[in-house]
């Protein structure tokens, strides 16, 4: 065969070589999520880039913060449900107990500042809120472990709502008064220590007063520079935080996946029978990555809700968060880690934030009134009308929405992004085995 005949001509080589890229990038994980995030950046920049630099600056990081905490807490329930098939829909409870007890370590104990704490320094406080968190999801795990699917999630529902009813108990924030001298806030909810990433660019967290750090950064990018603001500035320093904490889930988890431990994990969840039988204590395995998981969410909540300023029961830890953090998992593919880290980051963006953004810029064009009703919009058959209401009403109709794709989702994808990556149980490849009639030569 002649060389000429054997090549690609010159028209399939650049179509070749743009296939070749996207086939890396679709097997890059870091490709996957960059690639996810720069859509997203596209996106806002589209939706904000009429009212300025801060504008499309701040909506980055709004989206990103969201995304990368969702992304976390949707690790943490992957190591639970997508690899040990553990069904806890106790998320937001165990989030509430981590940031809660952080929060009455580290507040000071002057009850003239709100709800006294112990005083004690962050470190102490977030490793704390992790032990709290493990603690209880142990002595959750004993009794509930013994059930099967619906029944754990019924359990763990129900431990999740009564943690959330004792934080926002007056009656159990006295009795910790009376007792050990700090309290809950009851249902007022409690302020959080400043966040420290601020004392990186400002002196004692203080405006007005910039580090070295804060010279360089607000000098080059902020209000004397590019001219972002130095808020927004400071939250994309915590972003980075937070972006760190998500690839060290994501290394610990996929350490943790390889490991025998791991690998006798997602036995369990492919057949706990066979897993008892092969000679696994699968009720301590079991506890085991339950306590873990829950570890992990303690931390989330740390992580997502301490920076916020002041936290509260309700709404903040309502079931409804709950079933956020699952549809995210469901969205990436239980039992993958990127998919994990997709389904949060696509949740968050698309799902939660993209509806509500969107509607508010299409309606900044619109000049037609908004009709008082769903019957009213659909009986004037002008579509311009219809859009006025669905956008004024985004919020209500955001679940619908959110209903609708899910549906899809299940119909069309029910593995979720990355649902065909799941890992499995065997220590080597054996998707691909030499057929019985070959023979070694």
């Amino acid at each position: 065969m002649s060389a000429s005949s054997s090549s690609p001509s010159a028209d399939d080589r650049p179509e070749s070589a743009t296939a070749a890229v996207i086939d890396a990038a679709k097997q890059s994980d870091l490709g996957l999520v960059l690639g996810t995030l720069l859509l997203v950046y596209a996106a806002a920049t589209v939706l904000t880039f009429s009212d300025g630099l801060n504008s499309v600056v701040g909506l980055m990081r709004t989206l990103t913060f969201l995304g990368l905490v969702y992304a976390l807490a949707a690790l943490a329930l992957n190591l639970q449900w997508g690899y040990a098939g553990l069904f806890n829909i106790g998320v937001a409870g165990f989030m509430a107990l981590g940031v809660y007890t952080m929060g009455i370590v580290v507040r000071s104990p002057d009850p003239a500042f709100g709800p006294p704490g112990f005083g004690l320094p962050l470190p102490v406080g977030i490793v704390a809120g992790m032990l709290v968190a493990a603690v209880v999801g142990l002595l959750a795990a004993l009794p509930a472990l013994r059930l099967k699917a619906d029944y754990l999630a019924i359990v763990t529902l129900g431990i999740s709502e009564i943690i959330r009813l004792f934080l926002q108990s007056s009656a159990f924030d006295t009795f910790l008064r009376d007792t050990l001298g700090v309290g809950t806030g009851g249902g007022r909810g409690m302020g959080m220590p400043q966040n420290p990433v601020r004392e990186l660019f400002l002196v004692d967290g203080q405006v007005g007063t910039p580090t070295a750090l804060g010279d360089v950064v607000f000098g080059t990018l902020g209000e004397s520079g590019l001219g972002i603001a130095n808020t927004i500035l400071i939250d994309w320093g915590y972003i980075t935080v937070i972006a760190a904490f998500v690839v060290g889930f994501y290394v610990l988890l996929e350490r943790l996946g390889r490991s025998p431990f791991g690998r006798t994990l997602k036995a369990i969840r492919e057949d706990e029978l066979v897993a008892d039988s092969l000679g696994k204590n699968v009720d301590l395995i079991k506890i085991k990555v339950f306590v873990i998981g829950c570890a992990l969410m303690g931390l989330v909540g740390i992580l997502w809700f301490g920076s916020q300023g002041n936290v509260s029961p309700t709404p903040q830890f309502m079931p409804v968060l709950t079933f956020y953090v699952f549809i995210a998992v469901i969205i990436g593919g239980s039992g993958s880690n990127t998919g994990a880290v997709l389904g949060g980051i696509v949740f968050a963006t698309v799902l939660f934030e993209g509806p509500r953004r969107v509607g508010s810029a299409v309606r900044g064009v619109i000049t037609a009134e908004t009709p008082p009703s769903f019957a009213d919009a659909v009986a004037t058959l002008d579509p311009i009308s219809f859009l006025a209401f669905v956008t004024d009403n985004i919020a209500p109709l955001q679940f619908v929405f959110l209903g609708l794709i899910l549906v899809f989702i299940m119909h069309r994808r029910p593995d979720g992004i990355l649902g065909d990556r799941i890992e499995t149980a065997a220590a080597v490849d054996i998707s691909e085995r030499p057929s019985g009639g070959e023979s070694d030569e």
